[in-house]
């Protein structure tokens, strides 16, 4: 087992082998300037942190450890009122007043835009994912299986059929969700009830994500790639054996994978290649605004920022591992991970913000 799939069945076991994490980072990262004048601004909440998302520019979320959750009015970061201490794993909402955040021990948090408060969700199982359609359609997965969802009341559990950790969930509607986990499994929810796809592999799957119903990428251990063309799933060659932690794109034909030892591949819609990415560290993020504006990060504190022609380092000036990355657009990017560091790029100067003290 991988120690990005360990990190996902059990974190508190792991400690600074953080969440979507394959590996921990041992040497710090050489990075050159990015961009002409691009700059990152760097806060620090001191909690470890997992998962961003945001409705808007003035309206970003980011959680972790003991229960942190922080949010972004467009000027500063503040801690969010939770009343627990299990960590958060995944962060996702309909809107800027039904924000959902899934962590350990079955711990779901609901946002309704003024506070946070904790729902019944039934279930010990640790939450590694959430994603949703809409507001009263919302789907949870984690280890042994689980999955459950939300119809804007309640909780309730659905039948997997599996009791493998699965890792990641999407969709392209209420009616066609993906989940994918260890042992290549692959279940798809047709609206009415989850089935067990078959993936021809073995290799434990850490993302999924697509364009269409019948355009949808996974991506885990081993260099697997995986592609459903809306009828079934076939094994794609990405001509690395490393993990492969993320998968993002901006079209059919433009899209980005990033793995253990600084791998980065492209998809030009025919066939996947290596692009020199300039690092050895491990990348588990990577989202972008278009095709040619794409961000992947990683540990040692890695940003790397690709144009349309090239990938380039940028500078941040830290070290500390890189989780994950969101943003609203182009000039408005954020990344968190470990130490509780929070990044935000505005595409073109350094800001300094103030995250306040950590809090419990």
């Amino acid at each position: 087992m991988s120690m990005r799939s360990f990190a996902r069945i059990a974190p508190p076991l792991v400690g600074l082998c953080l969440l979507l994490v394959s590996g921990c980072s041992k040497h710090d990262t050489v990075v050159n300037p990015g961009p002409p004048g691009a700059a990152w601004a760097v806060q620090h909440s001191g909690n470890a942190l997992f998962g961003v998302w945001g409705s808007s520019a003035t309206n970003v979320f980011t959680v972790g450890d003991g229960g942190t959750i922080m949010r972004f009015n467009g000027t500063a970061w503040s801690f969010m009122t939770t009343g627990i201490t299990q960590t958060l794993n995944s962060v996702w909402g309909s809107s800027a007043t039904n924000v959902f955040a899934v962590g350990d021990n079955g711990t779901i948090m609901r946002f309704n835009g003024t506070a946070w408060g904790a729902m019944a969700s039934g279930t010990a199982q640790n939450l590694l994912g959430v994603w949703g359609s809409s507001a009263v359609n919302v789907f949870a997965v984690g280890s042994g299986g689980v999955i459950l969802h939300y119809n804007g009341i309640a909780w309730s559990a659905m039948t997997s059929g599996t009791t493998e950790v699965l890792f990641s969930v999407w969709g392209t509607s209420g009616s066609d969700v993906f989940a994918v986990g260890n042992v290549g499994t692959i279940l798809h929810y047709n609206g009415t009830a989850w089935s067990a796809m078959t993936s021809g592999s073995t290799a434990p799957l850490y993302g999924v994500w697509g364009i269409s119903a019948s355009d949808v990428f996974a991506v885990g251990e081993s260099g697997a790639i995986l592609h459903y063309n809306g009828t079934a799933w076939s094994a794609m060659t990405s001509g690395t054996a490393n993990a492969l932690n993320g998968v993002w794109g901006g079209s059919g034909s433009d899209v980005f994978a990033v793995g253990d030892s600084g791998d980065l591949l492209h998809y030009n819609g025919v066939a996947w290649s290596a692009m020199t990415s300039g690092t050895t560290q491990f990348l588990v993020g990577v989202w972008g605004s278009s095709g040619s504006d794409v961000f992947a990060v990683g540990g040692g504190g890695t940003i790397l920022h690709y144009n349309g022609s090239a990938w380039a380092a940028m500078t941040i000036g830290i070290s500390h591992d890189l989780l994950g990355v969101w943003g609203s657009s182009a000039s408005d990017v954020f990344t968190v991970g470990k130490s509780g560091t929070i990044l935000q790029y505005n595409g073109s100067i350094w800001s300094a913000m103030t995250s306040g003290t950590v809090q419990g």
